[in-house]
């Protein structure tokens, strides 16, 4: 199985598309000639790195600026992707949060948990009527290996990123023989190939180097795994 061939009416879905493992897979999916729709918050944003990946590599790129933890935000793009043809989607956007789950601020834990988790459910099955019936697609949803071990004061994250890893691999299995690949995502720790010192956070300055992976290599190793149709792609030495 290989990736679906880009066509003219055909589009390519990427969210969390502003900035790192989306803004990533979007650029490599532009360079082989895939059109896209851009989601993420930041309209401006988006307008530019559009303007760039058409520049660059002549395709079509359409900008949805939509914060998907908003239900009625979310709503709309789900109900706008289901009557699109729409041959590749990336899951990619998500947030996290760090500390006791009792302290944390309630507003920002449920959008938490509708970013990571409800929008991924929700616009995976938009697409899946018209890929099946095509009898071609590729869903990538990424989930995280911290979805694989209770990580304490990450409870939220984990929880969600548990639920996306499960749902995917189990959707991998059911969508076999209809020419619809689902392949889960579920790096480590993931960054710019060089992060100045004064931008580095705390989880920068304790993991090691050699255990980070760059944002361009786990775009390539992500489409390679996706035109396979692998069950699941670890990229990074600490996620194996």
């Amino acid at each position: 199985m290989a990736l679906p061939i880009p066509s003219q009416s055909a589009r390519a879905v990427v969210t969390g598309a502003s900035q790192g493992i989306g803004l990533a897979i979007a650029r490599d999916l532009a360079r082989y000639g895939h059109n896209l729709i851009l989601v993420a918050r930041r309209g401006e944003l988006l307008q530019e790195i559009a303007g760039e990946l058409e520049n660059k590599h002549g395709v079509i790129v359409e900008v949805r600026a939509v914060d998907l933890a908003d239900r009625e935000q979310r709503g709309k793009l789900v109900d706008e992707i289901k009557g699109r043809e729409i041959n590749i989607i990336i899951n990619s956007a998500g947030i996290a949060s760090f500390g006791p789950f009792k302290d944390q601020d309630w507003t920002y834990e449920t959008a938490q948990f509708d970013l990571n988790a409800t929008a991924v459910f929700e616009l995976t099955r938009a697409v899946l009527d018209g890929m099946i019936e095509r009898g071609t697609g590729a869903i990538c949803n990424v989930g995280s290996a911290a979805g694989n071990v209770p990580i304490p004061n990450n409870a939220t994250y984990v929880l969600t990123k548990a639920g996306v890893n499960a749902f995917t691999e189990a959707l991998h299995y059911e969508l076999r023989g209809t020419g619809v690949a689902c392949t889960l995502l579920a790096p480590g720790p993931v960054r710019e190939a060089v992060v100045p010192e004064a931008e580095q956070s705390i989880i920068d300055k304790v993991v090691p180097d050699f255990l980070w992976t760059t944002y361009e290599s786990c775009s390539a190793e992500t489409l390679r795994a996706l035109s396979k149709n692998r069950r699941r792609v670890v990229p990074g030495p600490l996620s194996k």
